[in-house]
């Protein structure tokens, strides 16, 4: 595929090179800044345009906006806020480098922020008139719609775009997924500095980390540019940080607000402030200042019950019930500087800090169907049918852990204006660690008991005697403890330099830049396991905490944590480290990208072209540890190094003033992840788990085609059909008896991650909204909006069983075929209600088995339903209630077919009643 697109690349290459060559100098520039007549409403996000040159843009921080390369003459200008155009003039040109303009609006009149500025609708309408005017195909969400439904962090947030669907930890949103592609697909940014991602092996960053009162807006491209990062195949999120210069004078945002949630009974706090100022030293000097703090501490539960996949022919080996106790602590804050100089120079400094510190306990019963095997004279691990009973060895066992994830992130840039040139740059530091420094990862006591069985398949409960439930019948058998530390630190440096232009009287522009990354990526894991416990009791009855509350069945006694550590502390931590799990889950990894591009854009009349190419570079240095096949552990280092070119073709249409035609043609990649690249490997007898350093990156040739008609009043509706070629598609597999690793030895089974074909996906997505205004009073103020997302999938994996070879052909892991939103909102005079359905089909989340795919884990669908009512008290004082899960959707996964459990969660919904107390 590189060979066929080299041709195509370099004609772009040129066709960019002669645009730049065939220019003409333009006349001038107009440079101005948009605010209301009490000076308390700077209008970032208004549409600027020029009629007669059909150029527009969007104000940025501080109402500014710039419009380059035009002739001197006439025009007609207009300002678009919240979908209404609110100023009309006619503005003379003059032939010199720049024209300044203030444009101050309701002069004179009585104030419209309350319609245009505030409010569900202007909201929406703000996001659409990003998503109207960018090059790429985008979808925006702007900060004051993200507080009008219950979403506590940026991920859920961003459930409500199209295309957009989210992957739950808890009930919580914690990644997201983009046109079907899972989250390692996609790439995030804060303040255009990728976020390195706490958690070992990953490269997909949990945006549950990032309280939603930090943001200032988030877009999603779906269509990447060449000035853009080219690491997504699904999209790339981008998260802005709040600007002092959106604001005139002093501001500040106070949110308080407790939440109660229905499972555990607890209620938690959750406290938020933003404050700044920004300050005007002359009529083109200004500086701003903000900054932002947010806390959240989150006391609940969940109960479970899960198979793993133990089915066989309608048959249960295993069957476990979880109950588990959580607290989540969330710390955030930022600190943004935004300064200046002149129309014609600005710098910025943005910060974030991010704290997030999960304490779970789980209280969990293992039971292992048996029969007894009259030829080894034991009983032996068996199957059963739902309904039958007989002998089960049965484990309570103890997870206790304290986990805490920190990210900083510091991003410094700089622009400049030159006659026609822009010059911008940008370095950034990042670093992300996970911590998890004491973890009783499993204490297990254990008991054999007969009559023991279970009933209903879909969500298995316990059928037993009395005597299960007694702690003295248990025994204890082992304990685990571990430490793990995993960091993930990444430097970058980016210049891009624009060149605007009027090519045989068309507007034109010529971009080129380029960009460096260094990444560090760590784990380091040191395990225990105790199984010599001396003198000290065995009997759970001596660790026992009673019975635990589970809302699924009956549970039974727990352990009590603090007994466990106690034992813990009296053993030699020494005879029971455990050398062999410590090292081998240990490596180093260090990745450098070099990027550079070449863009070219021009406007023909009512069609906008954008075309480049660009080039990347990626080299990986990778080391880590393995258990070789005499037992020995040894070091093992890899290096690797791949190129990709990636060219794009862009298109927007104007069909008139309101609707346009779009078409993209794009490339993206998607880089191994760190798990799948990591040099360790164990060899067990004849049996080889291992990474595969040897991996490229999956590259993705994307084609977008659609339509969007914006009606004003927040409305719009649109149509996308996209397609996208996936090449080298990476999925995990079993070599078996193929010869593979023959350097290493001969194995009957070697389990790891293999560069495929090709996968294709095709996809269309719908998207529709509007403010009811035509309707008679009290319904003007209903506010609809809706988005449907349909996914089509197709790969090849292949793996052997022994000698044979063996293929497949699967949907892409964690792909719907269907997403949706429906959000029904209402907003008159002082109130605001806003009820929201969220859904998403089922999806392929693990393969079990190359030929039985009745082996295959699946996630059912899932519908939420959430609901927000805010009370405007005073201009400054909001009252809000929320409902998150109204319905209280379980989290269910199956195997083989929906009657079989995988696993079932149950949360139930969260009730949060807040105070908003601002100036703006």
């Amino acid at each position: 595929m590189k060979f066929r697109s080299k041709p195509l690349a370099a004609r772009i290459t040129l066709i960019s090179t002669l645009l730049a060559c065939s220019l003409a100098q333009a006349d001038t520039s107009l440079e101005g800044r948009v605010v209301d007549a009490q000076g308390q409403n700077i209008y970032s996000g208004a549409v600027v345009r020029l009629l007669e040159s059909g150029r527009e843009v969007i104000t940025e921080a501080g109402g500014r906006f710039r419009i380059p390369a035009l002739a001197a003459g006439e025009y007609t200008l207009t300002v678009t806020v919240g979908g209404e155009t609110v100023e009309t003039r006619t503005i003379t040109l003059e032939e010199q480098p720049s024209n300044s303009i203030s444009i101050v609006l309701n002069e004179g009149q009585e104030a419209v922020e309350e319609v245009l500025v505030v409010g569900q609708a202007a909201g929406l309408q703000r996001a659409l008139d990003r998503q109207r005017n960018a090059d790429a195909i985008v979808s925006a969400v702007n900060a004051d719609a993200i507080g009008e439904l219950p979403d506590n962090n940026a991920a859920e947030a961003l459930q409500r775009v199209p295309g957009i669907s989210i992957e739950r930890d808890q009930g919580e949103g914690r990644f997201v997924r983009i046109r079907g592609m899972g989250a390692d697909l996609n790439s995030v940014a804060v303040n255009g500095t990728e976020i390195p991602a706490p958690e070992a092996g990953v490269r997909a960053v949990a945006l549950d980390v990032i309280p939603s009162n930090l943001i200032r807006s988030m877009v999603v491209t779906k269509s990447l540019t060449p000035d853009m990062d080219a690491s997504a195949i699904g999209g790339a999120v981008e998260i802005e940080g709040i600007s002092a210069l959106d604001h005139e004078g002093s501001f500040y945002n106070l949110d308080v607000a407790e939440s109660h949630d229905s499972q555990s009974g607890n209620n938690n706090p959750k406290l938020s402030l933003v404050a700044g100022n920004s300050i005007d030293f002359d009529d083109e000097q200004r500086l701003g200042v903000a900054a932002a703090f947010s806390y959240e501490d989150r006391k609940f539960g969940s109960d479970n019950v899960e198979t793993g996949g133990a089915w066989s022919d309608g048959e249960l080996e295993t069957l476990e019930q979880r109950a588990y106790d959580i607290e989540r602590q969330r710390t955030g804050a930022a600190l943004n500087i935004d300064y200046q100089h002149d129309v014609d120079n600005s710098w910025y400094l943005r910060t974030l800090y991010s704290e997030f510190r999960d304490d779970e306990q789980r209280q969990a019963l293992v039971a292992t169907f048996q029969d007894w095997d009259d030829e080894a004279g034991e009983y032996d691990d068996n199957s059963r049918a739902a309904g039958e009973t007989g002998h089960a060895e049965i484990s309570r066992e103890l997870k206790d852990r304290t986990e805490t994830q920190k990210i900083i992130a510091t991003t410094f840039g700089g622009e400049h204006f030159r006659d026609d040139w822009t010059i911008e740059y940008k370095l950034g530091l990042s670093h992300s660690r996970e911590d998890e420094p004491n973890t009783i990862s499993a204490a297990a006591y254990v008991g054999e008991f007969d009559d023991v069985g279970f009933t209903n398949s879909r969500r298995p409960n316990l059928t037993a005697g009395s005597d299960v439930y007694s702690a003295g019948n248990y025994e204890l058998d082992k304990i685990k403890r571990t430490k793990g530390e995993a960091d993930d630190s990444m430097k970058m440096a980016s210049l891009d330099v624009t060149r605007d232009m009027i090519v045989n009287d068309y507007n034109a522009q010529t971009r080129f830049g380029a960009k460096v990354k260094r990444r560090t990526k760590t784990n380091d894991r040191t395990n225990w396991k105790y199984g010599d416990f001396g003198d000290a009791s065995s009997s759970l009855g001596d660790y026992s905490t009673g019975n635990v509350d589970y809302s699924l069945d009956q549970f039974g006694p727990g352990i009590s944590a603090s007994a466990v550590r106690q034992l813990m502390n009296s053993l030699d931590a020494t005879d029971a480290y455990d050398e062999e799990a410590s090292w081998i889950e240990d490596y180093d990894i260090d990745e450098n990208i070099n990027a550079g591009y070449l863009m070219g854009q021009i406007d023909i009349d009512d069609l906008r072209l954008t075309t480049g190419v660009r080039h990347e570079r990626t080299h990986i240095s990778a080391s880590g540890y393995a258990l070789d096949g005499n037992g020995d552990i040894v070091q093992i280092s890899k290096d690797k190094e791949y190129h990709h070119t990636l060219p794009a073709l862009l298109a927007r249409y104007q069909l008139d003033d309101d609707t346009q035609l779009r078409a993209a043609w794009t490339n993206g990649l998607a880089r191994p992840t760190f798990e799948q690249i990591r040099p360790n490997y164990v060899i067990d007898d004849s049996e080889l788990e291992t990474g595969n350093p040897d991996l490229v990156a999956m590259r993705s040739s994307n084609l977008d085609l659609g339509v969007e008609h914006f009606t004003g009043s927040a409305g719009v509706v649109s149509a996308f059909v996209f397609h996208k070629n996936i090449h080298d598609f990476i999925y995990e597999t079993d070599l078996g008896e193929s010869g593979a690793y023959s350097n290493l030895g001969e194995f009957d089974s070697v389990s790891t991650y293999m560069n495929g074909d090709t996968a294709r996906v095709l996809g269309i997505e719908l998207a529709a909204s509007r403010k009811l205004t035509m309707l008679p009073a009290p319904f003007d103020g209903l506010l609809l909006s809706g988005n449907l997302t349909s996914v089509r999938s197709h790969a090849t994996i292949s793996g052997y069983d022994g000698s044979d070879r063996l293929e497949r052909d699967i949907a892409l892991p964690n792909q719907s075929d269907l997403t949706g939103n429906l959000v029904i909102g209402y907003e008159r005079d002082d109130i605001s209600l806003r009820l929201a359905t969220n859904y998403k089909s089922d999806y392929l989340v693990e393969v079990g088995n190359l030929d039985d795919n009745s082996e295959d884990i699946h996630q059912a669908s899932e519908t939420r339903v959430d609901f927000n009512a805010s009370w405007d008290v005073t201009e400054q004082l909001k009252l809000r209630f929320d409902v998150a899960n109204i319905t209280n959707e379980p989290y269910y996964r199956w195997q083989g077919s929906e009657s079989y459990n995988a696993q079932y969660e149950a949360y139930g919904p969260t009730y949060t009643l807040g105070l908003n107390f601002h100036n703006f």
